[in-house]
């Protein structure tokens, strides 16, 4: 796992490469200092984690395509079902630096919660063909990858939306644009729910948080993953999960999500949980939360109430 002084000195490097090109300082262009951005930003690990030890029987390996994909790209996926027949299912997007083998734990954990998992790989990581990501391009993965998630459980009752670090705000902006959806159409979204786990505001904040700068790096970043822009908009029950000791990004990231988002919403802080274990320090917590989430009335998007209190638990 990452060690908090490369991590920090990760994201000074990309504020201080922004601030340089902004002051004219660097002979880059743009488009370069946008290249070395991406690559700063999705840090990508090749090969397979050291600790993956091979997919456990059940699971399905899928390649998801698009027309403008041709032979040069694709999206490898993981399918894997429940053992309970029609389970509700779970779509879900990793953060940055690993590929699929890094996140199989975290898979057995949301599996032996009774859901059947759908992952990807953005194009880019793993064995998912493709250039270096964008924003742009891990929005666009989400989304195919979530109508293939329709065919797998055609019940919108029974899909939900997981995102985990930075795949918290492709799953934010997925959540968004379904709600925005279901608005224009006036009829439910097509999730039941929203689950979010150790994740951040934008990246410009987690960014000068991290790299303890002054500078407005808010308008100089071309990698917004700006889910305070777009929590309000998501149409489902939504669940925000931190822990009180994640040593990446604070959960007052979280808190400030939570303060953004309209009702139904649930708040749940792990006490002594870090950036990547708070499901299982908290897993009765978690389990909790997620039945009470499941419980909770899908409203059209135009009955949504506003930002303002609804429950926050500590575990």
């Amino acid at each position: 796992m990452l060690k908090l002084p490369f991590f920090r000195t990760r994201a000074r490097t990309v504020a201080s490469l922004i601030i340089l090109a902004a002051l004219a300082v660097l002979p880059v262009g743009c488009s370069m200092l946008e290249q070395k951005e991406r690559e700063l930003v999705f840090r990508i690990e090749p090969g397979t984690a050291s600790w993956y030890r091979g997919l456990p029987n059940g699971v399905e390996e899928l390649e998801l395509t698009a027309p403008p994909f041709g032979d040069s790209q694709n999206i490898h996926a993981w399918w894997w079902p429940a053992e309970a027949a029609d389970a509700p299912a779970i779509l879900y997007l990793h953060g940055s630096r690993w590929n699929l083998t890094g996140h199989l734990f975290r898979l057995e954990q949301i599996r032996s919660l009774g859901f059947s998992v759908l992952a990807i790989d953005y194009r880019g990581f793993g064995q998912s063909l493709g250039e270096l990501p964008s924003e742009a391009t891990v929005y666009e993965d989400a989304r195919i990858a979530w109508d293939h998630l329709k065919t797998l459980q055609p019940d919108a009752g029974k899909r939900l939306i997981y995102g985990h670090s930075l795949g918290g705000a492709v799953a934010v902006d997925l959540a968004a644009e379904l709600g925005r959806e279901a608005k224009r159409r006036d009829e439910p979204p097509q999730a039941r729910a929203l689950i979010v786990e150790s994740t951040f505001t934008n990246l410009a904040d987690i960014a000068t948080e991290v790299a303890d700068t002054a500078w407005p790096i808010h308008w100089l970043v071309s990698q917004k993953f700006d889910s305070l822009e777009k929590i309000d908009q998501v149409g489902m029950p939504l669940l925000l999960v931190h822990g009180t000791q994640d040593q990446y990004v604070p959960a007052s990231f979280s808190e400030a999500l939570y303060a953004a988002a309209r009702n139904p919403k649930q708040l749940l802080l792990i006490e002594g949980g870090n950036h990547n274990n708070a499901m299982r320090v908290g897993r009765r917590a978690y389990a909790e939360a997620i039945r009470e989430l499941l419980e909770t009335p899908v409203e059209h998007a135009a009955n949504r109430t506003l930002p303002g209190d609804s429950e926050t638990n500590r575990s």
